[in-house]
């Protein structure tokens, strides 16, 4: 399914405005127990940009601070899950797929932390991992698979 950009999006209550001027960097679904918590399901449904390319507005509150290095943000109004940020030195954002109005356009491209999958939970990401990429190069790998696949789409 095509986008437009900017991408656009919010928060359920509508206090946090999200904006996005470049295209994704890779999409996922993460089936970690940390996920599965946060979102209240299966596995969570995250689109990776440029940290400089993302944008939102309204007050953010940090939370879920279960993975030592990650920080969650999530609106301050209404608690819906917002985005990941694993470092500010780390050029990228992880943001919930679903806060996008455009949302249905980004299928996962590759599922995390299979490990921790539920037995029933399926997806139709084409790449797996059973935990998270452990090198840059193991990461990169998958961001040029994705560009090069999301042309075919």
């Amino acid at each position: 399914m095509p986008y437009s950009l900017p991408l656009i999006g919010s928060c359920m209550c509508g206090a946090v405005q999200i904006d996005v001027t470049a295209p994704p960097l890779l999409t996922l679904a993460c089936h970690c127990r940390d996920c599965q918590k946060l979102t209240a399901s299966a596995f969570s449904m995250t689109t990776m940009f440029p940290r400089a390319a993302f944008s939102c507005s309204g007050e953010l509150i940090i939370g879920a601070l279960g993975t030592p290095g990650r920080r969650h943000y999530f609106c301050k109004s209404c608690l819906n899950f917002i985005y990941s940020d694993i470092g500010e030195d780390n050029p990228r954002i992880n943001l919930r797929t679903s806060l996008l109005d455009q949302a249905a356009a980004f299928a996962p491209y590759v599922e995390l932390m299979t490990d921790q999958k539920l037995p029933w939970a399926t997806t139709t990401a084409l790449r797996s991992f059973s935990g998270f990429p452990q090198t840059a190069d193991e990461l990169q790998d998958l961001l040029d698979g994705y560009a090069e696949w999301i042309t075919t789409q």
